[in-house]
């Protein structure tokens, strides 16, 4: 189990060149699971690529492992939903259940790494609560349908 905090920043590592292609910047869900993640690429013109999740060879303390730079493949923001940035972006949305309960805000993913299954959901009441509470996490495995500014638990 890993969150997307853990891999935010780590660099995307060739194990045929032992060259960086990029590094972490963001993560690619779709229906209730990883597809991907959001790679920013060295170099002029080529500015964020999508990592499937298929093709890393392992996640590690330091980089994540893949075969080689081929593997990468071109992202369209304005289709993609993804934890951090844009339009379909699920960090900062208020999670509620299918009863209508508001959990909290997300603030983080839990997944598995090999599966791409995310599991549960980190969330914030706020920075108060943050102090006197901690953060909950919500564990889950239920479809998660986002619009009009919220992620709605909906299995």
């Amino acid at each position: 189990m890993r969150t997307f905090a853990a891999i935010e920043g780590l660099p995307v590592l060739s194990l045929a060149t032992g060259e960086e292609c990029g590094h972490v910047v963001d993560l690619l869900y779709d229906n209730g699971a990883v597809a991907g993640l959001v790679i920013d690429v060295k170099g002029w013109f080529k500015r964020h690529m999508m990592l499937p999740l298929e093709v890393v060879d392992s996640f590690g303390e330091d980089g994540v492992m893949v075969a080689d730079s081929d593997v990468l493949r071109p992202f369209h923001k304005s289709k993609a939903a993804v934890l951090k940035s844009g339009r379909n972006r699920l960090q900062g949305t208020p999670l509620l259940t299918r009863e209508g309960e508001k959990l909290g805000l997300v603030e983080d993913v839990y997944f598995h790494e090999e599966m791409g299954t995310i599991i549960g959901y980190e969330v914030t009441e706020g920075l108060v609560a943050d102090i006197l509470e901690g953060r909950k996490v919500v564990k889950s495995e239920a479809k998660l349908t986002i619009g009009g500014g919220r992620a709605i638990l909906t299995e």
